[in-house]
């Protein structure tokens, strides 16, 4: 992983003492509330429901264990013991009082991390499959590109103050692990018919209110130019933008009205750049640079590569426990080097939201990834965690340790492998609770023997529209909403993050009225229901889903309504809530 430099170190320890100096004159009443928040978003601070929150970037989803173990102290020391992985690769911490942010950014900075772009309007965090790198099915490794654009998006000048915040996302590999097509900017690396690298370039995407499909701006853009088309792509957008108007501010809403005007004023952006701005061509990625920066991702020290001789056999030594076996099946993924295997840490278990961890957990996790992960970690889209460097003689010995330390549940891509937002327990823009939801759904489904036989499946819960739980994209989506001051929860239908397992990217279709909460574990499961009666050989429940259509699904969901059974405008769907300005 990249190791910063100690100008890199520098930067970030400067910048912590900036703002412990900014936090200290608004405490003193020296600089006034609405003064301090540009300054405190800038570097990951929101005010929350009950406590401040504090986003903690990610780079890409790497982590090392001792980042981790700082983690954990700012949670054992500052916070109420945990912290959260977020979908798009961060930490949130959600109990740290104000008074001690500046001491939450001086950690940070000891262990080469801080929030700077977590939120506010402006380039966030990068993010990229959790299997980069190592995955069997990589054209080219999109990390190092990571690493060139978050050096080159950080503190950017013309980028400090866009329209809305801005997402951009990576992928190196055949299947889209990325969910490219969702985010502002999609970038998927690839090779020509001669070998050489490059970008096809697409624009647009993103859920909450409008959830729009990202459309394709450039086929191949050489790796060295793709700074200067990223450029010309954000410049038209802060040219052109809504500012006017939040809810029609993000970029999706400017391609999909322009269409190929959009499109065209890229590419003249781009030329423009290229041929008539002062030093345009210096903009461009250089050979060295892009080495300089390669270097940090090679194969780590201690990586000895096996012969391949012969399939990795867990029953070598002896008949396997029958749990390893559905722990290999399901948290154990394939390598791209001979030997090894990359794991998943299930942070998906009964009594703790989904991508929550705590600090212990969070020790623990660390020392895995020292004895069996050359110290390396991932943050997964998912919002699990992931030892990249597992060698294949190990793995029974890990599966025992993540047994005792509560990361082993054998569920991944499983019903209960659920991603959420903190929803209203937390978030302060949320309509509806997430937390409890995903606890209900979780103790209904609580049958290893039946999860694996519903197989497959994406259930993704947001607390509002704003759909930081990325309910669009979800094979079954819940999504909260405000009706009348109560909760209640719209249900949508076969939506597609862009795997292989989910086809296309497209947003779920909404199934009909919204439920209670109440209502809606028992609606989760009148849906399976119906796939297990219908589905066909070899279909998974998405298949079946768009096989069938909706209406099957809407009748059995509607045939299990208690508390929005009658009278009819009870069940009426409520108006979707407006995505406020300052969201995850």
């Amino acid at each position: 992983m990249y190791q910063y430099t100690s100008f890199d170190r520098q930067f970030v320890r400067q910048r912590a003492a900036q703002f412990r100096d900014q936090l200290q004159r608004n405490l003193a009443g020296e600089l006034a509330d609405d003064d301090f928040r540009p300054l405190r978003l800038q570097n990951g601070w929101y005010i929350q429901r009950h406590a401040p929150m504090l986003r903690v970037a990610v780079p890409y989803g790497e982590l090392s264990s001792r980042q981790l173990r700082q983690l954990a102290r700012i949670a054992r020391e500052l916070d109420q013991g945990f912290g959260h992985f977020t979908t798009r690769q961060n930490m949130q911490f959600n109990w740290i009082p104000l008074p001690r942010a500046a001491d939450a950014m001086d950690l940070l900075a000891e262990a080469d991390m801080h929030g700077i772009q977590t939120s506010g309007n402006c380039i966030r965090n990068i993010t990229t499959d959790a299997f980069a790198g190592i995955a069997p099915d990589e054209v080219v490794d999109p990390r190092p590109y990571c690493e060139v654009l978050r050096q080159w998006s950080t503190l950017h000048p013309e980028f400090a103050f866009l329209p809305r915040k801005f997402k951009i996302a990576v992928s190196g590999t055949v299947e889209d692990r990325a969910a490219i097509a969702w985010h502002d900017i999609g970038l998927q690396l690839l090779k020509n018919e001669v070998g050489d690298v490059g970008f096809r370039v697409l624009v647009g995407g993103g859920m909450g209110r409008t959830p729009v499909i990202a459309t394709e701006v450039n086929a191949f853009v050489p790796w060295q130019q793709i700074l200067v088309y990223i450029e010309a792509v954000v410049r038209v957008y802060n040219r052109f933008g809504r500012r006017d108007n939040a809810y029609k501010a993000r970029i999706k809403i400017l391609v999909k009205a322009e269409g190929r005007k959009f499109i065209d004023a890229v590419n003249a952006e781009f030329d423009k750049i290229l041929n008539q701005d002062a030093g345009g061509c210096e903009h461009l990625i250089p050979v060295a640079e892009l080495e300089r920066v390669a270097r940090h991702f090679e194969l780590p020290a201690g990586v000895r590569p096996a012969a391949a001789t012969h399939a990795f056999d867990p029953h070598r030594t002896g008949p396997a426990p029958a749990a390893f076996l559905r722990w290999m099946e399901r948290n154990v993924h394939p390598h791209r080097v001979p030997g090894y295997r990359a794991v998943t840490l299930s942070l998906k278990r009964a009594g703790q939201a989904p991508g929550d961890v705590t600090a212990e957990q969070m020790d623990a996790a660390a020392t895995l990834a020292d004895r069996y992960s050359l110290g390396k970690l991932r943050v997964s889209h998912d919002q699990n965690l992931v030892l990249p460097w597992v060698r294949e003689a190990d793995l029974f010995s890990v599966w025992h340790a993540a047994r005792d330390a509560s990361f082993a549940t054998p569920n991944i891509g499983l019903l209960t492998d659920m991603i959420a937002c903190p929803g209203g327990d937390f978030c302060a823009l949320a309509n509806a609770r997430s937390i409890p939801v995903a606890a209900s759904i979780t103790e209904r489904f609580d049958d290893l023997d039946a999860l694996y036989d519903i197989g497959d499946i994406d259930l993704h819960i947001s607390g509002c529209m704003n759909s930081c739980g990325h309910h669009h994209t979800g094979h079954i989506g819940i999504l909260g909403v405000d009706k009348d001051g109560s909760e209640w929860y719209q249900v949508s239908l076969a939506g597609s993050d862009g795997s292989t397992l989910s086809g296309a990217s497209t947003p779920g279709k909404v199934i009909g009225p919204s439920f209670s909460a109440d209502e809606v574990p028992d609606v989760v499961e009148a849906l399976i229901d119906v796939y297990l009666r219908e589905r066909q050989a070899g279909e998974r429940f998405v298949d079946t889903a768009r096989r069938l259509g909706v209406p099957p699904f809407r009748a059995a969901a509607d045939a299990v309504r208690r508390d929005t059974a009658a009278p009819a405008t009870r069940a009426a769907a409520p108006a979707a809530a407006a995505e406020p300005a300052e969201i995850a």
